[in-house]
Formats: structure tokens, sequence, C-alpha cells
């Protein structure tokens, strides 16, 4: 069996995921002792033995709709945005003296994977209803990595996720040499799923058991509120942009 939340699960989180993981585990009644950390997102996906994880909004819409079941989603309480919804933070190195988006038009753009809500489509769909025009792309493969190729100068601009960013500044020194431009037009956040076949609706009830379980401290960490049933014709309505030029 197995169990991930590799979404959000920055070192100084692990304790805390941990503990979250362990809660869910004792009001479900079944389930693998540890969270998995080690084995390829899609691959834990996609796995007939998975029992809980966390996927992004995108790879959801255009690949595991109809092949997971949809438990529910994370409410982190972000800032602009409904309960369970999200966007892209567009970020800046803090001396760059271009004040918004479209000043960036022909920069070099810094995303995490091409199949990202808020790495890539959200970002894309932004800066296109502006007309403008990224540059060069640079694919980082994490958004913390996209974060730091902007403040080491290898990328001009990139799209974090809203919570990830406010994980950031609470973690990582980096954002010093960084700051905000914009952010993107919320979405659905991103939703916890477990395996076609298994029962999304009670997975759910042990969730949001776990999180009235949570420690003031842990909670905080975590930025948990509580569990948001977002249907899946929600996820499926965002719109998909073209993948970045290969």
């Amino acid at each position: 069996m197995i169990a991930s939340l590799g979404m959000y699960d920055l070192a100084p989180l692990q304790d805390a995921n941990d503990r979250f993981w362990a809660l869910i585990r004792d009001a479900l009644g079944h389930g693998p002792e540890k969270l998995t950390r080690d084995m390829d997102f899609w691959e834990i996906w996609q796995s007939p033995d998975l029992v809980f994880s966390q996927t992004c909004g995108m790879p959801y819409r255009t690949a595991l709709h109809g092949k997971v079941a949809l438990v529910g989603t994370p409410d982190y309480g972000v800032s602009g945005c409904g309960p369970g919804y999200y966007n892209s933070v567009l970020i800046a190195r803090r001396d760059d003296p271009r004040e918004s988006e479209v000043a960036f038009a022909g920069a070099r753009f810094a995303y995490n994977e091409p199949v990202s809500q808020s790495g890539w489509a959200a970002p894309m769909v932004h800066l296109r209803a502006r007309a403008v025009q990224m540059g060069d792309l640079l694919q980082t493969g994490a958004h913390v990595a996209s974060a730091h190729a902007v403040a080491e100068g290898r990328a001009d601009l990139a799209g974090i996720d809203a919570l990830t960013w406010a994980l950031m500044l609470e973690h990582d020194p980096v954002t010093d040499a960084l700051r905000e431009i914009a952010r993107t037009e919320p979405t659905p956040g991103l939703p916890y799923i477990t395996a076609a076949g298994r029962d999304g609706h009670e997975m759910a009830l042990a969730v949001e058991q776990a999180i009235r379980a949570l420690s003031n401290h842990d909670r905080a960490l975590l930025h948990l509120r509580g569990l948001v049933r977002i249907p899946a014709g929600d996820y499926l309505a965002v719109a998909t942009p073209p993948p970045p030029a290969s």
C-alpha cells in the first residue's frame, strides 16, 4: 500500500506530514505505516496500491480523471482565494526594476513542469490574456528550484504555487532576493486522491477527522484549515494552455 504527501513536503514540514498521515491512517483503520518519498509522482498516482496521495489540478484534469477517485481538496486559506482554491504567484528578483508582468515580455521564464497548474498553466493563461509572450523557457523540476533560478539570475520570472511561496517565505531565505509581481486567477487547489475502486468518501471522512485531531502547531505549519468537496467538473473546466515548445 502507498501513501504520499509529496506536494508540500519541504524538509521543515516532513515531521508534521508524518503525523498528519498517522492520524489519517488511525481514522481510516488501514494503510501503510510510513509515507512514500522515494517514488516518482506518476507511479504513485497511477498505482492500484494507492491509498492516499495529493496531485495537482492539471495532471488530474489531463490524465488522472476517471482513473483515480477524488477525495477532496485541502483548504490552506490562501489569500484572495475561496476555500480550497489557490493561485500562482509570479515572482522576480527584488532588484529587477520591472514593475509588472507586462514589462517581462521576452524575458526568460522558469517553470517546474509542463503539467503543473501553478507552475505552467496558470501563468501562461495569465500572461497570454495580457498579450505577454515569454522568451526562453527554463524547466527546473520543482517550484523551489524555479525560485532559486530567478534569484540566481538564470531566469527573470517564474510562477510559484501560492502555498509553496508562503512556505518558502517562512522557511527559505532565498525569498529575501525575490518579490511578488502578480497573482493569477484562483483555480481549484491540489486535490487528495485514492486509487480507483477505493472509497473516496470514507477517505475524506478520515482526512477531516485527522485535520481536527492535528495539534495547533502542526495545523499552522501545514497551513491546513479543513477539507472542501470541489466537484470534478470544476477541475475539468480549468483552461489548459499549449505545452512548452519542444
